[in-house]
């Protein structure tokens, strides 16, 4: 099975912007989307796409299974979605021990919005935090993409 292990946060500043080595923009939408499971399309830079099936309600860890598809496929099955397109550039930043952050600025319907993750190896392990990170919100399905998605940022106060 595969496995999705990642803390999720808001960013509180943009001080990671000069450490970013790499930047992907990545157009994502859902097929289907309930609490304990989604199907998604993600197209990367309008040249590639995969789809991704998540389980599982646990913000930290959860089944996570992807397939390429032919980019074709993927425009066609966008006028299928659930919710919104989620449109955002992803920036990797680099951190101490070889960890690596991906911050994620959207674009669209959810402009403004800022949110950083740091995959795990396992449950366990405690990645440095750098001071760019904000709240964490790893936990808070409103921040799950396929939330956003379907009802939109929440709340700042949120």
């Amino acid at each position: 099975m595969g496995l999705e292990i990642e803390r999720k946060f808001l960013v509180a500043h943009a001080g990671w912007r000069a450490q970013a080595v790499g930047a992907v923009r990545l157009e994502q939408f859902y097929l289907f989307s309930r609490e304990d499971a989604s199907v998604r399309v993600r197209i990367r830079d309008g040249r590639a796409a995969r789809l991704t099936i998540k389980t599982g309600r646990d913000g930290l860890s959860r089944g996570e299974f992807e397939y390429d598809i032919p980019l074709q496929d993927a425009v066609e099955l966008r006028e299928s979605r659930v919710g919104k397109l989620v449109e955002k550039t992803r920036h990797i930043v680099p951190l101490e021990g070889g960890w690596q952050a991906e911050v994620d600025v959207f674009t669209g319907t959810l402009d403004g919005l800022v949110m950083a993750e740091i995959e795990l190896k396992t449950m366990d392990d405690a990645p440095p935090l750098p001071d760019f990170l904000g709240r964490e919100v790893t936990g808070d399905p409103r921040y799950f993409n396929a939330q956003l998605a379907v009802e939109g940022r929440p709340p700042a106060e949120a």
